[in-house]
This record gives structure tokens, C-alpha cells and sequence, in this order.
């Protein structure tokens, strides 16, 4: 085996244990719904606001559209790896508090089948739980005894897919990606009491293994000999998960546990369908700006066997990425620039109250990203090296709700190399 194969195999075992020693997240808004959800956004789109539907490269992994691999050389083997480190910010009222986290984001290689055929295989969260925090108030009935609610929750799902992109017409491609979705969330919430004695965990435990299907299509019409236009499509099936959750109360005094009520429900919950649109321009192959449009239906899609905890999840972006000459002698005109915005509406409700009588929305989603495509040397000149930094701002509908800055710093790593060219070589 080569010093090269080596090293991708290295990175792949890495990445996989760092997968899972990892809490990707630290939000409070976590603890509703399905959790954070990833989108599936690699770092070279992610600076451009999260555009994808009408992206093509050959530069880059586009899972957001699977119609896209088609556009990979054809003499290319991709390799794609993504990294993040976040730091959170939280306001509500007059209290502040801060958190950091590291991720592994995604792990995808793709290549050609076939001159009309692309493939992709890959790795990536769907969404992610991560929170821990206490509210304190005094016992019913009592101005002495305070009670102490602590809030934790960890885990998430992820996906591992296999893709396909065909090339129907020069101009017209489809492809369709095929995934496992597994993963498990765990909730508790523990009660403790100022005046000591036995304490209160409710938990909540769910456990996911299912499927995903996304479908894609993508069109590109020549303008003139120096521009395009790309339209996409895509297309993702909604339906019920196959997932077991667990329910429960424990009583204890710190040594021993008591179970008092446990129940365990089937099939409670589900992925909504999902319908995206983009248009993208390039001239020559020095700019390519792209917007997107996609919608989520979560409304249609029960949460622990209950109708009407969702609301629609729709998203808006635009992003562009421009790099001056790729083939130019000097370093900084082969750097590819890019910025981005995105827009998304809250998917989750969240009660107004320990009741649960009345809900209001969460937060909106504003999002703004920069970064670079560093051209190396490391193994061959179309490695790159992508940064990405992000703005995030969530705002709540109600002002009693928590508010949340968040700062990310994004790193991918394309290896673009021709492999197959070497086996005709040789």
C-alpha cells in the first residue's frame, strides 16, 4: 500500500473515533425536537450561507444535491474531511453564560463508475443533542425549601450513505444518495432538594435505526462560451422512523435507584419530507454564485407519537466564490474567496410553561460565513485547504426566551487526486 493510501486511512480511523468522543454542541434549544439540525453542509458551503441545490464542482463534495457528482473529473478520486470548533454565547434576562465545543462534521470520497456515472460514500451528523443546565425556585407551599432542576441531555443521529449521480444529457444529470439513519438521544431532567433526602430523575431515552433517501436533478444551460446558468432540484423522502423510546421516573439517594413508572413506545417519530429549489451562475471558472431556497415539513411529522410540535423548518440562502486565476503563478490567485448568508425558520415549539398548554416558536436562524480555499502541495497541487468563519444568531419569538450568539470556525481538507491516471501510467 502506498504512503498515501496510508496516510487517508489514518485520517479515516481518526476521524471516525472523534466522531464519537465528541459532544458537538452545547444549546438549550437542543432539548426540543429532533435537536440541531446539520443540513448537511461541508465547509467550502458553508461559507457560501449553505448554498447547494444548483452547485456543481470539481473541486469540491456536494452532498446536498446528489445530482452533482457528476461533475467530478474523471480521472479524480476526492477525499473530504471537515472539522469544527464553536464558541456559544447565551442571554436570558440578565444572565450570561458561555460555551465551546469541538465537532467532526462529515467524512465523504467520491469518484467515477463510469464517464456518465458518479459515486459518493460518506459519513455525516443529522442532528445533534448537547446541553446541561439548572433552574432553581422555591418548593410549592414553602419559602425555606428550594428545588433545583438539572437539565441534560447528549447524543444525536447520524447518517452513512452511498450516492449516485447520472449524467442523462451532457446538460441534464439526476442522482439519488441511500443512507442508514441511527443514532440515540438521551434526556434527564433531576430534581434536588435544598433540605437534602432522596432525589428525582425523569429520563427520556430514544433510539433510532431507519433510512433516508434523497433525490436530486440539476440542469445547466450554456449562456455563451463564458457563462451558465444551473438550476437544482432535489428532493427528500419524509416518513416514520423506526425508533424505540423509553420513558421514566427514578427515585434515589445517591446509592441505590428506584424505578417508579417506565414505558417504552415504538415508532413515534419521523423525518419530514423536503423540497429545495437553487439557481447558480458561473462565469468562466473564476466566479459562481448560487441561491437557495428549501423547505422542510415538519408539521407533518409526529414527535413521541403527538400531531402539531413542529412547525415548517424553510431556509433561504445565497453565497458566491471567486477565485482569480487557477492556474496563476502567484499564491493569492489561486485562493478561491467566498461569503455567504442564510436565513432558516424555527422547526420546533417549545412550551410556554411545565404544563405544556401553550407552546410558542423558537429561534430564528440568521447566519453569515467567509472563508478561503487554500490551494497545497501536500501530495499533489489540487489539494485544498478550506476555512470557513461563521456568524450565527439565534433570536426567539418570545422575549422571556433565550437568546444565542455563536461563532464558528470551520476546516476542510479536499484531497483532489489522480489516481486513476497513475493506473494507466503504470
Amino acid at each position: 500500500m502506498s504512503s498515501k493510501k496510508v496516510i487517508i486511512s489514518a485520517i479515516f480511523a481518526t476521524a471516525s473515533i472523534y466522531a464519537f468522543a465528541q459532544s458537538s454542541t452545547n444549546s438549550p434549544y437542543t432539548r426540543f425536537g429532533f435537536g440541531d439540525l446539520s443540513d448537511q453542509v461541508f465547509t467550502s458551503n458553508a461559507a457560501m450561507g449553505g448554498v447547494g441545490n444548483a452547485l456543481r464542482s470539481s473541486r469540491h463534495i456536494n452532498t446536498m444535491n446528489p445530482a452533482s457528482y457528476t461533475s467530478v473529473d474523471s480521472l479524480s478520486f476526492m477525499f473530504d474531511i471537515g472539522f469544527s470548533m464553536k464558541s456559544s454565547n447565551y442571554k436570558e434576562g440578565n444572565i450570561r453564560s458561555n460555551a465551546r465545543n469541538s465537532s467532526f462534521d462529515y467524512l465523504a470520497m467520491q469518484f467515477r463508475l463510469h464517464p456518465r456515472i458518479g459515486m459518493v460514500i460518506g459519513f455525516t451528523p443529522f442532528s445533534t443533542v448537547g446541553y446541561n443546565f439548572s433552574t432553581s425556585d422555591y418548593a410549592s407551599n414553602s419559602n425555606s425549601v428550594s428545588v433545583t432542576n438539572t437539565y441534560f441531555g447528549d447524543g444525536g443521529t447520524n447518517v452513512v450513505f452511498a450516492g449516485l449521480g447520472l449524467k442523462i444529457l451532457d446538460n441534464l444529470s439526476i442522482g439519488g444518495n441511500i443512507g442508514y439513519l441511527y443514532g440515540k438521544h438521551e434526556y434527564t431532567t433531576t430534581a434536588t432538594l435544598s433540605n437534602g433526602g432522596d432525589y428525582t430523575i425523569n429520563f427520556r431515552n430514544l433510539k433510532v435505526k431507519s433510512y433516508k433517501l434523497d433525490l436530486g436533478l440539476q440542469y445547466t444551460q450554456p449562456i455563451n462560451k463564458d457563462n451558465n446558468i444551473t438550476l437544482g432540484l432535489t428532493y427528500g423522502l419524509g416518513h416514520n422512523l423506526n425508533s424505540t423510546e423509553s420513558i421514566g421516573t427514578q427515585v434515589t439517594d445517591g446509592n441505590t435507584y428506584t424505578s417508579t413508572t417506565s414505558n417504552t413506545f415504538y415508532d413515534g417519530y419521523g423525518i419530514p419530507s423536503t423540497y429545495g429549489i437553487g439557481l447558480s451562475y458561473q462565469h468562466k471558472n473564476k466566479l459562481t454564485v448560487c441561491v437557495d431556497y428549501t423547505m422542510q415539513e415538519w408539521s407533518k411529522v409526529n414527535l413521541s407519537n403527538k400531531a402539531g410540535m413542529y412547525n415548517n423548518r424553510n431556509k433561504i440562502a445565497a453565497g458566491l466564490e471567486y477565485t482569480p486565476n487557477r492556474i496563476g503563478r502567484k499564491f493569492l490567485q489561486r485562493i478561491s474567496y467566498r461569503a455567504g448568508v442564510y436565513y432558516n425558520t424555527p422547526y420546533i415549539k417549545i412550551p410556554d410553561n411545565s404544563e405544556a398548554t401553550s407552546y410558542s416558536d423558537g429561534a430564528r436562524e440568521i447566519g453569515i460565513g467567509a472563508g478561503f480555499g487554500f490551494p497545497l502541495s501536500l501530495f499533489q497541487r489540487k489539494t485544498m485547504l478550506s476555512i470557513t468563519g461563521q456568524y450565527i444568531n439565534l433570536s426567539p419569538s418570545n422575549n422571556n426566551l433565550m437568546s444565542e450568539n455563536r461563532f464558528v470556525l470551520k476546516i476542510g481538507l479536499t484531497l483532489n487526486e489522480p489516481w486513476f491516471m497513475k493506473w494507466r501510467v503504470n
